[in-house]
This record gives C-alpha cells, structure tokens and sequence, in this order.
C-alpha cells in the first residue's frame, strides 16, 4: 500500500510541479471555451463557486496524495494553496499528467477543486489588475485626513458594531432615501461571487473581491486609482488608519484574505507596507473585517475545515478559530486568543491508516466588538468539528484587549458538533449519538447604551434568537427572544428563520435580518418585538429571505436579500420607502460584463448623500451569484 501511495505521489508532484507552458496552453484553452474569463464563465454559473465549495472534493479526492502521512513526497496541501488556479485545473484536464485523476471530475468539480485551493477564479490574474481598465482616475491627490469628511470606514461606523450612519455622515434620510438613483457600477474582472462590503474614507472606496485584487476607487465617479493582487478572496470590510515609522506613508488600508495572511497598504498608492499570516493551517481563512482601535488590529480567523470534514481520507480536524491582535505599525503579533485553547491531538487511528484529531473548530466569523470601559474584545464563535463540544463553541466571548486572556465565555448552544464532521460509517466512532445543528453565532456582538447607564451586549443566533448578555456583569444573560414567535433555544434548520451575518442598532430599535422570517426591529431594553417586514419574492414564490446585515441611518434601516432586492425601510413602523433589484446585468464604469445576484453577507454603507452595496454572493442555499458593486445617489430636484 505504502509504495502505491508513493508511486501515485509522483504523479502528484510530476503534475503540479512539472511543465509550465503545459499548464499555461491547458489553462487559456480552458476558460475560453466556456465563454470568455471577463463575464462569469457559463461553467461558473451553473456551480457554487469554488473559493468556498472545493475543500469537499478535495477531501474526499486528493486527501489519499497530498496530505497523507504515508506519501511523503507529495506536494502538501499548503503548499497547493500556493499554486494558480490555472496550474491546478491544467493538471487535471484532458491532456494533464494528472488527467486520469481528473476524468472522474465533472469540468465544474475541476474548477471548484482549483478555485479552492488557490482561493481565487479562473483567469482573475490576468484580467484583475487596475491598469487594464478603461476608466483610470487620471491624476492621485494626496489622501486628505479621514476624519475630515464622512466616512463609513470599516465593517461598522463604530467599535461598537452598531453599524449605524449619523445624519451628518449620511447626508439623506427619509425624504431623500425615495429619490436614490443608480449614478455608477463596477465590476469585478473574473468575479463570481460578490462578498466584501466597500469602506469609504477621505473620498475614496476600499473594496477588496474574491478575484484577488483589492481596490480603491473614487468614491464619486468610481474611477479606479489603484489596484493590488493579494493573490487570493477578499471578503471583509477594510479599514483605514494612521500608521507610523512607514514614510511617506500616512496612512494605510488593512484586510485579510482567504489564505489567513493580512496585508497593510499604502491607502494613497496601494504600495505593500508589510503582509503578515496570522494562522498556518491550510484551510485557516479571514472572513471578516479586521478592527482598528488604538494602534492594534484585531483579525478574526476562520476555517474551511468544517464544510467537509467527515470525509474518511481526511484527518480531521486540526483547525481552530481566533482573534489575532496585530501592532498596526509593523503587522508585529501582540497575542492571540484561541477558541480552543488546546491543541488538537491524535486519538483515533482509523482502518484506512489516517487519523483523527480532537479538539477543534471553533471558527470566527465576523468583525470583533471593543469596549473600552472593559477594556475587552468581544465577539462570537463557530461551533466544534470534533466532539466533545468546548464550552467555548457557539458562544460570545470576551479577552482583555491588551493581552487576549479570556475573561469570560456566554455559550448560546452546547453539544453542538457540526454534520460534516460526522459523516461516514468510518467515522461513527469519533462522533457523538446525535450531531449538533451548526449554530455559529456568525455576527458581531452589538454593544449599546441604555438610559442611567446601563449596557447590553446583543447578538444572534442561527435559530434567530436573540441574546442580551450583560458586558458590565460578566456576560451574564439578560434575555433570550425569538423575533419570530419560535420558542428561544430551538435549532438550526435550514430554510427557516436565522440570523446570520449581523445587525444595527440606532438609539430606540435594534435589527436583525432573520432570513426567510424577514427583518425585526426590538426594543433594546427588553427584547420586545415592535415590527417585522417580510416582502414576498417578485414571483410569488414564497418570502424573500433577508439575511444580510442591515445599516441604520436616521429614519431608515436598509436591507438586501437573497433573490438581489436592496430595501429601505421605515425604522418607527417597517413601512418600505424604497427598493431595488439588484439581481440583473448591470453596465459597469470599467466597461466589465458584470451582473448581481444575491445580497446575503454584507450590508450597504451610506456616505455623504450616497449609498454603496456589493451584489452577488454565491455561498448557500442556491445563492445567485454576481460581480458587481453598485452606488446610488439622491436624484435633485428641479
């Protein structure tokens, strides 16, 4: 068996190590015959896109090579990671050294396979950069200060998370918000799923893609002053910041991509000032917007490892969630705070030679909250991949700012170790009678202030409960509610109701998008429901499902939603102000065939009389996909 392994190894390494031009000539035939690589290839469209959907067929088709610990020549999984997706996809078409391989592969489970591991679309690499754009800004002032003019800078406008827009920084409100016209569109070169929201900060908009490039347009025109290949998906917010001992910079743009590696830039020429990789296991990944606060950035760290662990030929799971701080002169760790605190360890060696590990998971999702009265760092967590299930999993945490040492742990649902660690009769033994319903607490935790000094800590759960936890008492629960009418403490079912990516908070009403049970706004005291919208799809077909994070204004909440509509809405009743769909083929300023899909992760910002939503995330229950990133302004009047 040993020696099979290795001779198949070679094969392995002879493909993805081996002819250059080989892999160049297999990978521009590829896209090409699909349709061109500047739209979404037709292959693209029809599948989940591979930057979030091919570890499972990695696992479950390559982990018996690369990875195994009885092929020691093979290349490792990391060291894939590293490679195009080009060189990947090459390797297992018709004509690869690793085409016999391949031919059990559909073309999209090939792609996804490739698009995976590299972390980014087919042909993005060539097609991405600023300089083959028709619409260049023409001349770079110098960045004026970020506090001189409004900005939304970050995944929220607070480190409170409470994601809401002052009228002075909005500049529109409820009269306005009826009046919004589509000025300008961009679109995202090779892009097929649409995750980052925009951060605008001195007349510019930093946005990142999941083609590898990060960007910064005007805010205004949307003309393009800068691009930079990170080389891999961009999904969170960045943020804007002084930074020291880096002349003539004064400023930088900070973001993390799917391969755990932050990157510090030159917000005025997109010039590296340093990178730094924050977690080394192959799947580890940055989902959320980082938080700048007092010279430190906060970096959650997140996993792929979950998707799929139950495949046999996988050693799962080693992978674990975190939140990094990092000195945001040098990218220099000042510590990190684990979930799991212990290190994974080998204690089950399965028939087939490979073994599984315990304890991880534990993933971060989302943006940490900071709250220096406490001087603490809060946010929520994901739940384990292997059983038994730490106390930690599916919780709020809070860890001292300066040092990362926990303070104190909520948990929202215990025992709660997820499906796909559990599948196989292989794996029967290492798994608990009853798998838990995968109840991350993916939002960042809102921290708000209530009349004679009192404090709350909100976030929610995938079953759309929502939790109140006293900051100033050690987390300890205030009240748990269901929006929808669902007894509290209930599961996860996929379809129902559930709060995902976030919420907003203005100084009377709290809201959440609770999926297919709409958006609610509840009174931030007691919990209490005061109004719920659910919109049905265009077709009739059933509600149409609201799950990203909504943005408050005054007067206004907006939200976007699966099928593509963005929503503005009443923030006293619901009653609906505004909307618009999204989900269609839209022209774009940089001349890129782009179109929009669903609006399900990150919300709209509002600045200065505008309003900017990315369109498109491909990730989860039969999510239209897209590549754009839409600005609205307020139509005059005549």
């Amino acid at each position: 068996m040993r020696s099979a392994l290795r001779s198949f190894a070679l094969s392995c390494v002879a493909v993805l190590i081996g002819s250059a031009s080989q892999s160049v000539d297999a990978a521009q035939a590829g896209p090409a015959s699909d349709g061109g690589a500047e739209g979404a290839p037709a292959a693209t469209k029809a599948r989940t896109p591979g930057t979030e959907s091919g570890f499972a067929l990695f696992q479950a088709r390559c982990t018996s090579c690369h990875g195994h610990p009885d092929v020691e020549r093979a290349p490792s999984p990391a060291a894939l990671r590293e490679m195009s997706p080009e060189r990947i996809y090459a390797a297992l078409r018709s004509g690869g050294l690793m085409s016999a391989q391949g031919e059990a592969l559909s073309d999209p489970q090939r792609r996804s396979v490739a698009e995976f591991m590299s972390g980014r679309p087919l042909g993005s690499a060539t097609l991405g950069a600023a300089a083959s754009m028709p619409n260049p800004c023409g001349r770079n002032p110098r960045l004026r200060s970020p506090e001189s003019e409004p900005m939304w800078n970050g995944w929220s406008t607070d480190g409170a998370n409470r994601r809401f827009q002052s009228a002075a920084m909005a500049r529109m409100g409820p009269l306005d918000v009826p009046r919004l016209r589509l000025k300008w569109a961009f679109g995202y070169p090779s892009g097929v799923s649409s995750n980052a929201q925009p951060s605008i900060a001195a007349g510019r908009l930093f946005v990142g893609s999941d083609n590898g490039y990060f960007y910064a347009l005007d805010a205004k025109s949307g003309c393009v002053h800068w691009s930079f290949e990170a080389g891999s998906v961009i999904r969170g917010a960045a943020v804007v910041g002084p930074i020291s001992g880096h002349a003539p910079s004064r400023y930088a743009v900070y973001f993390g991509d799917g391969h755990a590696n932050v990157f510090a830039l030159d917000a005025q020429s997109g010039a590296l000032i340093w990178k730094a990789r924050v977690d080394a296991h192959f799947v580890a990944r940055i989902t959320a917007g980082p938080r700048l606060d007092s010279g430190k950035l906060f970096v959650s760290v997140s996993s792929s490892e979950e998707f799929a662990g139950g495949s046999p030929e996988y050693p799962c799971c080693t992978s674990r969630g975190s939140v990094v701080a990092l000195d945001a002169n040098t990218g220099r760790q000042v510590w990190k705070a684990w979930v799991i605190p212990e290190t994974p360890q080998p204690y089950l060696r399965q028939a087939n030679g490979v073994w599984l590990y315990r304890p991880a998971g534990g993933s971060v999702w989302n943006t940490p909250t900071v709250d220096p009265l406490r001087h603490a760092v809060y946010f929520g967590t994901g739940d384990p991949s292997t059983a038994p299930a730490p106390a930690t999993s599916d919780a709020v945490m809070a860890v001292d700012i300066d040092t990362g040492r926990t303070l104190w742990s909520y948990q929202a649902t215990a025992n709660d170790v997820y499906l796909g660690a559990c599948t196989g009769t292989t794996r029967s033994a290492a798994c608990p009678e009853t798998a838990g319903p995968d109840m991350d607490i993916g939002n960042s935790p809102i921290l708000i202030a209530l009349p004679r000094g009192r404090r709350l800590l909100l976030a929610g759960t995938k079953a759309a409960d929502v939790i109140a936890l006293d900051p100033d008492n050690r987390g300890a629960l205030v009240y748990r509610v269901n929006p929808t009418g669902m007894v509290p403490g209930g599961n996860y079912r996929p379809g129902a109701a559930s709060i995902l990516w976030g919420g907003a908070a203005d100084a009377a009403r709290v809201y959440y998008g609770l999926g297919t049970g709409g958006l609610a706004a509840i009174e931030p005291a007691t919990g209490r429901l005061l109004w719920r919208f659910r919109p049905e799809t265009s077709d009739g077909s059933g509600v149409d499902p609201l799950g990203a994070a909504p943005t408050a204004i005054p007067g206004v909440v907006f939200q976007g939603s699966g099928r593509g509509m963005l929503y503005a809405l009443s923030a006293s009743d619901g009653r609906l102000l505004w909307q618009f769909d999204t989900a269609r083929s839209i022209e774009t300023v940089n001349r890129v065939v782009a179109h929009g899909g669903a609006i399900a992760v990150s919300g709209a910002v509002a600045v200065d009389g505008m309003l900017y939503v990315g369109s498109g995330y491909a990730v989860g229950n039969g999510a239209a996909g897209g590549n754009v990133l839409l600005a609205f302004e307020v139509a005059r009047t005549h």
